[in-house]
Order: structure tokens, then C-alpha cells, then sequence
């Protein structure tokens, strides 16, 4: 038991506070025991804010920079995202010549970067994505003639 000295309005006493099980305290005053009840101290709540998702980036006239798929064109072998991502870079240009087994874009898709092969050989007819653009699965990445 620890034992304090108190003095209140001019009276001194001797309390000696003994075990503290499930807040009940045992507690002597001046050799008369007690039986304390102590308040239970409530534990301060922290509140955790869940992170937002980022928002896709936008153009200075505040249109989004996301390429969607588009509707099937009249004419041209269309290479398309295979997965939804960012464009990391384009190897080639428009007149470029390609063969089926060319890199010709690289995306990157849940912190992978995946190599987009033109799937034909041709003549690079235009480019629909730039680097940092991203895209969704299905969206036309460029046309090969």
C-alpha cells in the first residue's frame, strides 16, 4: 500500500491506497478502510479520415485527360489499351513503319509498365493518346494502316 499525508481544512490525514482492481480502489483513511469507485477515464477516439482516390487529371479548360474507347473507325488496324492505365511513352511516330512484334507504346497499369506490341504490320496512321494521358481498357491507342 502507498501511503500520502493530506492535510485538508487544518486536519491532517493519513490515507494508504492499496490494490485498484476493475476501477474499485481499496483505500484506508486514518485506519478506517473504504472501498473507492473510481471514474472510468474515457479514452479519446481517433477519428481516421479515409483517403480520397485521386481525381483524374484535368485540361486547362477543366475537361478530364482520359482517352475512352471509341467507336469502331472506317478504316485502319486500331491498337488498343489492353487494360486501363497511363501512357508512358510512344516509340513511334505518325508515317512510321511497323512491323506485328513492334513496341510501339508502353502503359502502365497497377505500377507495371506493359510494352503494347502493334499486333500488324503497316504504316502508323495516327496517334490518339499522348504521354500521360490516361486511358481505359478498350481505348485506341493509334492506327496502322
Amino acid at each position: 500500500m502507498k501511503e500520502y499525508k493530506y492535510k485538508i481544512n487544518g486536519n491532517t490525514y493519513k490515507v494508504a491506497v492499496g490494490d485498484i482492481d476493475n476501477n474499485v480502489a481499496q483505500v484506508e483513511v486514518n485506519g478506517v478502510p473504504y472501498r473507492v469507485e473510481l471514474d472510468k477515464a474515457a479514452k479519446p477516439v481517433t477519428i481516421v479520415n479515409a483517403p480520397r482516390p485521386s481525381a483524374a487529371p484535368r485540361t486547362q479548360s477543366g475537361e478530364r485527360v482520359i482517352a475512352k474507347p471509341a467507336a469502331a473507325s472506317a478504316g485502319g488496324y486500331e491498337v488498343k489499351a489492353p487494360l486501363p492505365g497511363v501512357v508512358v511513352s510512344i516509340a513511334v511516330k505518325v508515317g512510321d513503319t511497323v512491323k506485328a512484334a513492334d513496341t510501339v507504346a508502353v502503359l502502365e497499369a497497377m505500377k507495371m509498365e506493359n510494352a503494347i506490341h502493334a499486333g500488324k504490320d503497316g504504316k502508323v496512321a495516327g496517334i490518339s493518346v499522348n504521354p500521360g494521358d490516361s486511358v481505359l481498357e478498350g481505348a485506341t491507342i493509334l492506327t496502322i494502316e
